[in-house]
């Protein structure tokens, strides 16, 4: 009995050692003991809180340094870092860095915020119905699905962005529409594939036992356990939609100035790299920052939420 004590003790341990389930855990009380855990995730989520902080309190911090995004002035062009009453200096026409750089921060992270969660709201919607009726007597649905998707895949995404963003006029709105547009397939595939998984496992059988219709199956019974992934796509997707975001901007078919974003900023820096480096190194730096630290949450959250993972 004492032998066998121990070795139950010592599976244990090694269960723990190999990040699995506690003894009446869930694997949601999992995930957040592994990322308690994982110090480069948590100095991610710090560091993307931090500048989601300073962006929606960006008109605070500008009254207390007493400076204006869009106001000019000729006489303080250039100005390093570290100026008097400009720390972060002046861009080519005397506004302060600063100022533009947390308005950017708003506009960036607001669109690319925006745009991942519409992009998640059709993704999962779209991705569950395929999902759920693949292979049944409504597969048509799945088959229409799919043919619409490979169909708008087919077209090169940033031609497919400059041809919208060219005609539409490039405000904030349409910025969010035409990301969204062209951006929610991805999510919509992942969760599909989940869908289809988990339709057959012996919850969702029983929820049909029971009379459960098909939206109450789909949204309240799997869709909970698509969750792991959906949030590890999000992550991922804001990334991603900053980055096109501001490739767009620097192409001039962005947010059009004085407005600013990370990425037009780059565009206006662009011919001044000698006079004021600061001006694009900073909208650069924070645009990499940002990116890096999605998409370190992202691989964060897709360890924690494996149930096979090691970490």
């Amino acid at each position: 009995m004492a032998a066998e004590s121990t070795n139950t003790s010592k599976l244990e341990v090694t269960r723990l050692k190999e990040g699995q389930l506690f003894k009446g855990e869930s694997l949601m009380q999992m995930a957040l003991r592994r990322l308690r855990h994982d110090r480069l995730t948590l100095i991610a989520i710090s560091v993307l809180v931090v500048l989601a902080l300073l962006a929606a309190f960006a008109p605070v911090i500008t009254d207390i340094f007493n400076v204006s995004y869009t106001h000019p002035d000729s006489d303080l062009k250039f100005l390093p870092i570290g100026a008097p009453g400009h720390p972060l200096g002046t861009d080519h026409l005397g506004r302060d860095m600063l100022a533009r750089l947390l308005y950017g921060g708003r506009v960036s992270l607001t669109i690319g915020v925006v745009a991942a969660f519409f992009c998640g709201v059709i993704g999962v919607s779209v991705g569950l119905v395929a999902g759920f009726y693949r292979g049944s007597a409504l597969s048509f649905v799945d088959d229409a699905i799919m043919w619409f998707i490979t169909t708008l895949n087919s077209i090169p995404t940033l031609l497919l962005l400059i041809l919208i963003a060219s005609v539409a006029d490039p405000t904030i709105p349409t910025l969010i529409f035409v990301l969204t547009l062209v951006s929610w397939t991805g999510i919509m595939r992942l969760i599909r594939g989940e869908t289809i998984s988990n339709r057959e496992q012996e919850y969702v059988i029983s929820a049909r036992a029971i009379g459960a219709g098909p939206l109450r199956i789909m949204f309240i019974h799997i869709l909970p356990n698509t969750l792991s992934v959906l949030l590890t796509a999000l992550a991922i997707q804001i990334g991603t939609i900053i980055l096109v975001e501001s490739a767009l901007s620097f192409l001039g078919l962005g947010v059009r100035p004085p407005e600013p974003s990370w990425g037009n900023m780059l565009t206006s820096a662009q011919s001044y790299f000698r006079q004021g480096p600061q001006i694009s190194i900073l909208p650069g730096l924070l645009i990499v920052i940002t990116v890096l630290s999605l998409y370190l949450i992202g691989d964060g959250l897709r360890d924690a939420f494996d149930p096979r993972s090691t970490k």
